[in-house]
């Protein structure tokens, strides 16, 4: 797959970036890791500009994202009710839950989305409950972005400083992923363990 992403990259340019970042966050067959990190390479190699490149990056990545969004939102939150209700245990959630999800995007959420853009896999997965949640678009498209540019930023820059060996990155960035799912496994075992069935007030 890396070769498929040098491959589009030297087709595309800056619009095989954007290209790769928006797969990447819609059916992810390349790390964004090793999308950017190889245009850090190109930049070094004299192939490509630093900021164009963040530039597209950033933009394949919020298109991806605004996928899940509009998905999200044409779903809505309320086809959850049956799902919660009977597989409440094993989501961890109570509809009371769900609702105060709803009302903590409804009025922004914009601090979860921007924090989320750094977490390897839940960078994508925190786009769905926004849009279910009705989060308000212009303040998603914007902390998305920032977010986004900064994330982008950070793995073009270690690409580019890196040089040949831009795989180091995944050295550095695997523990805090594992330690990371790790914590949220067990948070998630925890969870279930400790839930109990709420009264119902129909």
């Amino acid at each position: 797959m890396t070769e498929f992403a040098i491959g589009l990259m030297r087709w595309g340019g800056y619009w095989g970036i954007a290209l790769l970042m928006c797969l990447e966050n819609v059916v992810p067959p390349i790390p964004s890791e090793v999308i950017m990190g190889l245009g850090g390479l190109a930049v070094a190699r004299g192939d490509m500009a630093m900021t164009p490149l963040i530039i597209a990056g950033t933009f394949g990545t919020v298109l991806g994202n605004l996928f899940w969004y509009e998905a999200g939102r044409r779903m809505g939150y309320l086809r959850l009710r049956p799902l919660v209700d009977r597989w409440g245990r094993w989501l961890t959630l109570h509809w009371s839950d769900v609702e105060r999800l709803n009302a903590h995007f409804s009025k922004g959420g914009a601090l979860t989305v921007f924090l989320f853009r750094f977490l390897p896999t839940f960078r994508t997965m925190i786009s769905l409950p926004a849009g279910m949640l009705e989060m308000p678009r212009t303040k998603f498209l914007i902390y998305t972005t920032l977010g986004s540019a900064i994330w982008n930023a950070f793995l073009a820059g270690a690409g580019y400083f890196l040089g040949r060996n831009f795989s180091e990155i995944d050295r550095y960035l695997n523990p805090i992923g594992i330690a990371f799912i790790i914590l949220l496994v067990g948070g998630y075992v925890w969870r279930v363990i400790r839930w109990q069935p709420e009264a119902r007030d129909d």
